[in-house]
């Protein structure tokens, strides 16, 4: 299943790109794909957005499933399905 990621803000200054496209297996969670992006994208992602031993964002980041916050749905476990789109995000943006 393929899997749209967009990093908007200060995650792009950690990943160098504005969006990605994952294809992943069937019966992923979002805690799959976040480690996925981690293990991409390495120490500087993993330093400042993403813990992977604690499996948990960073507090000053959330992810979003096709425009619902993921602390709304069920979290890093969050069923992840064909087609689904991710927004990884700062919660503070500045000007």
């Amino acid at each position: 299943m393929k899997i749209k990621v967009h990093y908007i803000s200060l995650v792009k200054s950690f990943t160098k790109t504005n969006q990605d496209e994952f294809d992943l297996k069937e019966g992923i969670l979002l805690i799959d794909l976040l480690n996925e992006i981690a293990e991409k994208y390495g120490k500087p992602f993993t330093l400042e957005v993403y813990d992977p031993a604690k499996k948990e964002l960073k507090s000053t980041f959330v992810a979003m499933i096709n425009g619902i916050l993921m602390d709304q749905l069920k979290g890093v476990n969050t069923p992840l399905k064909d087609d689904d789109n991710i927004i990884l995000m700062s919660l503070v943006t500045g000007g």
